[in-house]
């Protein structure tokens, strides 16, 4: 970590203050003279001077609009749920007034900062129209329109008698608007009539499927629940082959003349409703054509076509097997059509990611008595081959600084089955600028193939998708030379065969019955093999070996609807290996099972990983996550190899420690020493984190957060001490630290800085492990030990 550091010292006063900077005297801080008293006054006299500064560019009878007040029911009695609907009425008043940080309107100062640029780009514009907003004025207040919004809207729900008034207040350069809204009481439902079932066939399904109906008697008049029982309607007469029909051919009539509050709602079908909307449709021919363009229309639709079952493809190029389709295309041949397979038909089209563009269209026949229509699916496919490139960047809180490069190359349709084959080359290097390993480098090469098949290839039994999403097989080899300078080369190699699989929007399946992944550890160094002499563990960490088993993941999130207040997800994963394999082998002299000279490892690992998103506010997040790892190493092993073992500490992590220097338990080594391995692994793992994240302006956002956890060894281990798990000390051996962030949210990426420092440091002797009331930010020895600055991209979690 940089040696420069910085520490600022904050303090509120409660005062009362004009906009007179006069009224502000540096004298009643005489008794205090000191560089932050003074930097806090200086702070203080700019922000007066700012928010004088929203209204000083103001035009001659110009007035600020500052925001309104809606009150309602001020002077008779609340009714249910009152205050839910005084925030969705204030919601619903125009203009919002400017926007405000603190009671600052930042917005409008920047606004005001530069005068009227010449073009509209470069920086001046920027500052004015991006971070800035023009002034929000008392003239273009509607107070009418208002009113009239917001009586609708209690109308709409119950408040059939509601009404309202409005007025506005000036003083000075600024004014406000003020609403006082009547609700009246809210009307209820005395009885629904549905039409009758004799009297078409259209009416007689809406009648026997009444039961459903989202309009109770008893319950409060709500127009969106109206147009949601109108929309439940016309899905259920979709799926009953009625293509043609509209929520806006049902009539939903309320009749509030019966007395007490109550209406009488009539539920029917208008009597200018078209003939072809009455009647259900039948599938015909499905017509499909795979390479679609508007400049190959004529030639495509000419071309011979091919037969497949139910099937007319027009594809005179060959580009895709006809096989391909019978699992993306649900329609056949005589079915009344319905909305769910025409749906779940588009979204696999869509999902399978070969086809950029994707259209089904309906045709009727031209006839009057005929009930029966054509469907064509046009699709338009993606380019076959793409090349993509990715930079990244790391600054790890290890003092090292390094940046990859990634190379992949996408087939979307290699054996013309839309099959998927990524072939994907890395490099990557760290170099470490200060510290006692000052100007080491590592680096890292990789390269690796994964083809994705849209089906199982081996059908698993009992197994069947009718959903948008496509099953999926992945078969993946690859290869690894990772160089740690100062210590080792590391050669791995990996191969899996699996199969993916969503079962809706929001969970997500990957099972890996055969996972292979051989690690070959050479070029030691001589410091190296002294530290692997000094903790066994670790040299049976490196040993050559064979992991052979297999893994399940399972992912559950509803992020896919960001409209929701709280969002969750969830990632849990088992991994089992060496037990099929080592059934077949024998021990050798040393009591150990290999497989052509090499260990081949067994344990089981569980992993776990919950994480919480709640939106404060539309500019105010929550974060918070809870991750747990659980390895259990038996039978032909000891320990869990490295590559499977948990670590803490890092940008992602526990962020006041650095990368993988935490732990196992009250075990601690000097990271600034050459004499013991600093990447401490562990069998089980616990983190907690907590963050908060506030949009500050434009793309610039804070965080403030709090990390704690650490990690632990299944078995003890004696050149760790401390290091062995034990339920009953978790508690107490558990790290805390905490600190501050700011990212820059480009959209496509996020770039992310983090300071932390710890709170409470589990080596230390019992009763000396919290260490916050040890802070002091001007002692540089003390900044250099604890202040930890991670920079990163994307967010933590």
């Amino acid at each position: 970590m940089s040696k420069r550091n910085f520490s600022y010292l904050f303090f509120a006063r409660q005062s009362a203050i004009s906009c007179q900077p006069s009224d502000i005297s540096p004298d009643s801080y005489r008794d205090q003279a000191s560089l932050p008293v003074y930097f806090l006054y200086l702070l203080g006299l700019v922000l007066l001077v700012t928010s004088c500064s929203t209204t000083r560019k103001l035009k001659p009878g110009e007035v600020l609009y500052t925001g309104a007040t809606v009150k309602l029911n001020p002077d008779t009695p609340a009714v249910k749920d009152q205050k839910n609907f005084q925030k969705e009425l204030e919601a619903k008043v125009r203009p919002a007034p400017n926007k405000k940080l603190l009671g600052w309107r930042y917005k409008l100062f920047f606004y005001n900062l530069v005068s009227e640029p010449k073009k509209q780009k470069g920086f001046k514009y920027w500052i004015k129209y991006k971070l800035g907003e023009p002034p929000v004025l008392m003239n273009q207040v509607r107070l009418q329109n208002n009113v009239n919004v917001m009586s609708s809207y209690l109308a709409s729900k119950g408040f059939l008698q509601a009404s309202g008034s409005g007025d506005t207040t000036i003083r000075g350069k600024t004014g406000k608007a003020a609403y006082q809204l009547y609700s009246g009481p809210r009307y209820t439902i005395n009885a629904i009539t549905f039409p009758g079932d004799s009297s078409s066939a259209i009416s007689g399904l809406i009648y026997a499927a009444r039961n459903k109906t989202l309009l109770k008697q008893g319950d409060y008049y709500d127009l969106d629940i109206f147009k949601a029982e109108r929309e439940r309607i016309d899905v259920q007469l979709k799926e009953k082959g009625y293509f043609y029909f509209s929520p806006n051919y049902l009539l939903i009539q309320a009749d509030s003349t019966i007395g007490a509050n109550q209406v009488d709602i009539d539920l029917k079908i208008k009597k200018e409703t078209p003939g072809a909307a009455l009647q259900p449709y039948f599938i015909r021919n499905i017509n499909i054509y795979p390479d679609y363009s508007l400049r190959r229309d004529s030639f495509t639709r000419a071309s011979e076509p091919v037969q497949y079952k139910d099937f007319t493809i027009y594809d005179p190029n060959h580009k895709y097997k006809p096989r391909l389709f019978e699992h993306l295309i649900f329609f056949q041949k005589g079915d009344p059509y319905n909305r769910t397979d025409h749906a779940l038909s588009l979204n696999r089209l869509v999902n399978i990611g070969t086809f950029r563009f994707v259209k089904a269209e309906f045709t009727p026949m031209d006839t009057l008595t005929s009930s029966n229509m054509d469907v064509d699916f046009m699709l338009t496919s993606s380019k076959k081959n793409a090349l993509s490139l990715s930079v990244t960047g790391t600054s790890k809180s290890n003092n090292f600084i390094g940046s990859e490069v990634k190379v992949t190359h996408t087939n979307k349709n290699t054996f013309r089955g839309a099959e998927q084959l990524n072939l994907s080359l890395a490099g990557g290097f760290e170099k470490q600028f200060s510290g006692q390993q000052k100007d080491l480098t590592s680096y890292s090469l990789g390269a690796e193939a994964r083809l994705l098949f849209p089906r199982f290839l081996i059908p698993v039994a009992g197994f069947k998708t009718h959903n948008a999403y496509v099953p999926k097989t992945h078969i993946t080899v690859g290869s690894q030379l990772l160089n740690r300078a100062n210590y080792y080369t590391l050669v791995s190699g990996k191969g899996e065969f699996g199969y993916l699989w969503k079962g809706n929007e929001f969970n997500e399946h990957q099972l890996n019955p055969l996972s292979v992944s051989y690690i070959r550890t050479a070029n030691t160094t001589d410091s190296f093999n002294r530290m692997l002499e000094k903790v066994p563990t670790l040299k049976n960490n490196f040993e050559n070996q064979f992991i052979i088993g297999s893994n399940y993941t399972y992912t559950y999130s509803n992020q896919v609807k960001p409209e929701l207040r709280n969002n969750f997800l969830f990632m849990g994963s088992v991994e089992s290996a060496g037990n099929l394999i080592n059934a077949f082998l024998r021990k050798d002299e040393s009591g150990k099972k290999r497989l052509f000279q090499t260990i081949t490892n067994q344990f089981v690992r569980l992993e776990a990983d919950f994480r919480d998103y709640y939106k404060i506010n539309p500019g105010l997040i929550w974060a918070n996550r809870l991750n747990l790892g659980y390895g259990i190493p038996y039978g032909n092993s000891s320990v869990l190899p490295y590559v499977r073992q948990f670590f803490a500490g890092g940008s992602n992590d526990i962020r006041a420690f650095r990368s993988r220097s935490l732990g196992p338990g009250t075990f601690y080594i000097n990271t600034d020493s050459l004499d013991l391995f600093a990447d401490q692994g562990g069998d089980v793992k616990l983190m907690l984190n907590t963050e908060l994240r506030a949009k500050l302006f434009s793309i610039i956002q804070g965080a403030v957060f709090i990390d704690a956890g650490n990690i632990w060894l299944a078995k003890n281990d004696t050149s760790r001490p401390g290091g062995q798990f034990r339920f009953g000390n978790v508690l107490s051996q558990t790290a805390v630290g905490g600190g501050v962030g700011l990212r820059v949210d480009a959209s496509i990426f996020v770039v992310r800085f983090d300071l932390a420092m710890p709170f409470r440091k589990p080596w230390l002797p019992p009763g000396e492990r919290w260490v916050i009331d040890q802070v002091r930010f001007s002692d540089p020895e003390w900044r250099k030990k604890n202040l930890i600055f991670n920079i990163g991209i994307g967010y933590p979690f």
